[in-house]
């Protein structure tokens, strides 16, 4: 049987079987011999032998459950972070089997890792050269429309699609770039440097910079919350994550329309949420609206390229928060960004200590 190739089993079973044959081989002899109190020699026998093997099966389950504890431990090592860990196993039988298994599918989760890093690496490097490529020929190519855009002068064809031309410039100038950020934020190669920064200063900076846009669309952006909240994030990519949030408002409204940026703070998370009473998103698009490059087939003539949501999930996963959308088409869109009060700090007592 395959259950005794385990020497430990094996070496149990056999204590066993002598503890029995022990207390048979006594129990016969005082049969035979007639001994006045074989009953109670027996009885005695008997609860020798139950000690016995009580004794050597404690002993044998015992360094069971030190092996497995040991298990368990490398295991929860290798969950923390430590790739180089193996379940040392130099007996036989079915539970080093399972261990040695166990190693195996570690080395094969540590070739997948070491492939998925390179091609990661290999992505990064192969985007950030191509980004880096197309940025020259794109200064060139702004420069040149702006030559003809002054020279046209009075013809009002030429202005108008030198203007298109600019606007489809910008966008690849976009596109560039936010490539170039996923592709860093996939690589991990990205540290955030975090400081405690106020929610209302970072709201109106974000407003003040598309203010301008809003203006000439006959859109109004406002922003509402507590002007004594405090986060700690990274300043820059959280500008970042929120802009990209009001662009996508701003691309999905009409005049006379409204962004709102508002924040608040909860028991256990911050809350930043971004919202427009404008066309909306359909509930089938909904739960895809955070992928590289998609489209819904209501926003083909939009601005976007579909790339602003997907980067701003990546920001805020890398601040170890969510985000979420909400959309009642042609009536309201949400986008709300939680974030962990272990990150966060609500009052001014002790702020960089809380949030560390």
């Amino acid at each position: 049987m395959k259950i005794f190739v385990n020497r430990k089993i094996k070496r149990l079973f056999c204590g066993m079987a002598l503890c029995v044959l022990f207390f048979t081989a006594v129990s016969a002899l005082l049969l035979l011999r007639g001994a006045p109190n074989a009953g109670l020699g027996i009885l005695a026998g008997s609860l020798c032998m139950s000690v016995a093997i009580s004794g050597l099966c404690f002993r044998y389950f015992r360094q069971q459950h030190i092996v497995m504890e040991q298990a368990a431990a490398q295991i929860r090592e290798y969950i923390s972070g430590n790739s180089s860990i193996t379940i040392e196993c130099n007996d036989e039988g079915e539970l080093c089997r399972l261990f040695h298994e166990v190693n195996s599918l570690v080395a094969i989760l540590n070739a997948h890792a070491e492939n998925e890093k390179s091609a990661k690496l290999f992505l990064k490097n192969t985007i950030s050269d191509i980004s880096h490529q197309l940025k020259t020929p794109l200064a060139a190519l702004n420069i040149y429309n702006g030559i003809i855009q002054d020279e046209a002068g009075a013809i009002p064809t030429v202005r108008r699609f030198c203007a298109l031309s600019g606007q489809e410039l910008d966008r690849l100038e976009t596109l560039v770039q936010n490539l170039l950020k996923i592709t860093r934020f996939d690589a991990g190669t990205i540290v955030l440097e975090k400081s405690v920064e106020n929610v209302s200063e970072l709201a109106q900076t974000v407003r003040n910079y598309f203010l301008f846009r809003a203006g000439q669309e006959g859109k109004e952006i406002t922003v509402s919350g507590s002007e004594e909240l405090t986060l700690f994030c990274d300043r820059s990519w959280m500008i970042e994550a929120v802009g990209n949030l009001v662009k996508n408002a701003l691309d999905h409204t009409q005049k006379g329309d409204v962004i709102r940026i508002e924040w608040r703070a909860f028991a256990s998370v911050v809350q930043i949420t971004v919202k427009d009473n404008g066309s909306g998103i359909c509930p089938e698009d909904l739960h895809h609206i955070f992928k590289r490059f998609y489209r819904s087939r209501f926003s083909r003539d939009t601005q976007g390229i579909g790339l602003g949501l997907s980067l701003t999930r990546a920001i805020v996963e890398a601040h170890n928060g969510t985000i979420e959308a909400d959309s009642v088409p042609g009536i309201e869109t949400s986008f709300t960004i939680n974030l962990l009060i272990q990150g966060s700090v609500s009052d001014g007592v002790s702020q960089r200590a809380q949030a560390l």
